[in-house]
């Protein structure tokens, strides 16, 4: 069995902890944290060379959305939505745009937390009837205030980013805006405990 060091609470249950305890592991917490970025730009790899039948591969398509975004002036933020929109289609095949939006909750603004939420209801527009879906499932948002931000997101960026030929800027030109984005979160349910983690 494995003894606690120095640097490990010594609780068994979470209800013998103390403070001392605590401390530990909001220290740990904190710099685990600092590495979020760059874990969340690995996960973002392992979108390449995996194609599912599109005409470039997921982290091509990743890549010119973002690419699209930037050169029309959008923020890090937006660009970052762009860029980390599909990251979800590795570990979410049936709900990708949901486990997206969960990675950029805690440091995006609401109106692009729903645009990632909601892109893939909004992108289905071009192809749910081929598949015997309603392509106007969208239309249930239609009052929603980020409904326009949404179609413009899928119309300008998103499904137009599916060129072999298109301009494609490398992930490293986009590393120092998720670095910045990912650097404090905005919301958190340990907002309030920040200064010690």
């Amino acid at each position: 069995m494995n003894q606690p060091t120095k640097n490990q609470a010594t609780f068994t249950h979470m209800k013998d902890g103390k403070a001392e305890d605590w401390q530990v592991i909001a220290s740990s917490f904190g710099e685990f944290a600092k590495g979020l970025p760059d874990r969340i730009l690995s996960h973002l790899k392992m979108l390449e060379g995996d194609f599912g039948g599109f005409p470039v591969d997921r982290l091509t398509h990743c890549l010119q959305t973002a690419t699209l975004a930037h050169r029309d002036g959008k923020d890090d933020e937006y660009v970052v939505c762009a860029l980390l929109h599909d990251i979800g289609d590795t570990l979410g095949t049936y709900n990708h745009a949901d486990v997206a939006a969960v990675l950029l909750e805690p440091f995006v603004s609401d109106a692009n937390h729903w645009m990632v939420k909601h892109h893939a209801i909004f992108q289905g527009y071009f192809f749910f009837h081929y598949l015997g879906m309603n392509r106007d499932m969208r239309d249930q948002y239609r009052d929603h205030p980020h409904f326009e931000r949404t179609i413009e997101f899928v119309h300008k960026y998103d499904s137009p980013a599916f060129d072999p030929d298109a301009e494609t800027l490398p992930l490293s030109y986009f590393e120092p805006m998720v670095q910045r984005v990912f650097a404090q979160p905005v919301r958190s349910l340990y907002k309030d405990a920040e200064s010690v983690m």
